[in-house]
């Protein structure tokens, strides 16, 4: 089977199970939810200041929701013996860390999507700046959180303590890619600067990690 065949079945595959059990959108679902909830007690929803900052709250709460989704990316696959059936297959192993990436991608912008309208209400935001741009942002964010998610889950998967392990490793390598996303919300909810550099860096991160990780995935599989 071709890369594309094997990353589309196997995409297919999670979200069947998700669409089931729907085990990982609930808990980023009550997981964010929590997280606006302390914010809306910690700032003032009205004073101009948290609607300043609400680029980095919505970030920050859709990544520690995220990382709940990607501690969960792997375990059903170690369960069931599938990563020990990839590595005697003549399967792609990039297909599976694909299928992966674009499930978890798939998980958070459904979040996102439920999320978005509630921060938008409590902080009462409006795009001063193009508003399409957000649209862009989310898709480049998005992408570099669960690309670097799922492959640091795949090296922490079996070790004891993976739900610390996982944002010890992610949380460095996001930095750049989190000032980005947080600097282009930010300039086009305040219309004050242009995007345009953040939105640049943000792609470039996407390219670079992502043959990164496409390139290391395979030894990190052997090495399971």
């Amino acid at each position: 089977m071709s890369l594309l065949a094997v990353t589309r079945a196997t995409l297919f595959k999670d979200l069947r199970l998700e669409w089931r059990s729907k085990d990982a959108i609930n808990s980023m679902l009550f997981f964010a939810l929590l997280v606006v909830v302390v914010f809306s007690f910690s700032f003032d929803p009205n004073a101009e200041e948290s609607r300043r900052i609400a680029g980095g709250l919505i970030w920050v709460a859709f990544l520690f929701a995220a990382v709940v989704a990607l501690n969960q990316t792997w375990a059903r696959e170690l369960r069931n013996q599938v990563l020990d059936a990839y590595r005697v297959s003549p399967a792609p192993a990039n297909s599976l860390f694909m299928a992966k990436a674009l499930g978890n991608f798939v998980f958070v912008v459904v979040l996102e999507a439920l999320m978005t309208p509630l921060f938008i209400m409590f902080y009462q935001l409006r795009a001063l700046g193009p508003a399409w741009q957000l649209i862009l942002i989310a898709a480049l964010g998005t992408w570099a959180l669960v690309v670097n998610g799922t492959f640091f889950a795949a090296m922490s998967i079996r070790t004891r303590s993976r739900e610390i392990m996982l944002p010890l490793l992610l949380f460095p390598f996001s930095i750049p890619a989190l000032l980005a996303m947080v600097n282009a919300t930010t300039a086009i909810l305040t219309g004050e600067i242009s995007a345009h550099f953040w939105i640049v860096l943000l792609a470039t991160y996407d390219v670079v990690f992502t043959i990164a990780c496409l390139l290391l995935f395979e030894s990190v599989l052997q090495a399971e």
